[in-house]
């Protein structure tokens, strides 16, 4: 009975953590954290100026596919649009791996209504030297070319991607890494943007959904967006609007992934690299 008590209570005690955890990252303290990357070299910015900024933050998340945005990057999204930033998406493709590129070009639009960016801010290439396969290897340069026009005509000043495991391994995503980090290392990124790249974790921690908010809370990161009940109701709408993509592993993936509910991005240096460029 002991034993059984004692676990008893670290359970409760975990599912504590987990609620002070939130509640913290989402007070008004963890907001102006997050809205301090988008200013991070203006020496003027104070702490006490961060509600007159909202509208000043111009952020763009970089995907490969139509179904990126919401199976990856929805906490983070979520978190920007409930700030009033103004986010911008630019997909690399149009997900026509089996030929279903239309379709999922339309449900890429329908999925990020969901999440509250609008049609006009969602930009879909499709050009044959970045075709939706993990068999071909992009082009860094054609890829870095598109990113770098992006970011200039929309003056972004955020830039949100994959880092350089691209969370499932898919060569499409750590190609925009790539290609991100070339832009970085020979100085072409505008002085006024940041850019992160999304943690990417292990399969044991990535399908622990909310039980898994603690060790990200733990483990060093320089952005942690984290969402709550109604924001995960919101991803989930969003993923379910990629109809072609709902395979039984992809509701497996709705209700166990921790990218449903929690982002830690990593700065991404802007200095010299040594980069092959094809």
């Amino acid at each position: 009975m002991h034993i059984l008590l004692v676990i008893f209570g670290a359970i409760l005690s975990y599912f504590v953590w987990i609620k002070c955890i939130y509640y913290r990252q989402n007070s008004a303290k963890s907001r102006k954290h997050l809205l301090r990357f988008m200013l991070c070299r203006d020496k003027q910015f104070k702490s006490s100026q961060t509600s007159d900024l909202t509208g000043d933050v111009r952020a763009l998340f970089l995907t490969a596919h139509p179904d990126d945005e919401c199976m990856f990057f929805a906490p983070a999204i979520l978190r920007l649009v409930e700030l009033n930033a103004s986010v911008n998406l630019l997909c690399l493709s149009q997900g026509n791996y089996y030929n279903q590129g239309f379709q999922r070009r339309e449900e890429l639009l329908d999925s990020c209504a969901v999440l509250g960016i609008p049609a006009s801010q969602v930009t879909i290439h499709d050009c044959k030297e970045l075709p939706d396969d993990p068999n071909v290897e992009w082009s860094i340069s054609m890829a870095s070319s598109l990113i770098l026009k992006h970011i200039r005509a929309h003056s972004i000043n955020l830039v949100l991607t994959f880092d350089g495991r691209g969370v499932s391994g898919h060569s499409n995503h750590t190609a925009i890494y790539k290609a991100v980090s070339y832009l970085a290392s020979i100085g072409n990124i505008p002085d006024d943007c940041s850019l992160l790249s999304l943690s990417t974790i292990g399969v044991l921690r990535k399908y622990l959904s909310f039980l898994e908010l603690p060790i990200s809370w733990l483990l060093p990161s320089d952005l942690c967006c984290v969402i709550g009940s109604k924001g995960y109701g919101q991803a989930k709408r969003a993923m379910l609007c990629h109809r072609t993509q709902l395979l039984w592993f992809r509701y497996l993936y709705i209700w166990f992934s921790r990218y449903m509910i929690i982002n830690t991005f990593q700065v991404i240096d802007q200095g010299p690299k040594n980069l092959k460029i094809y």
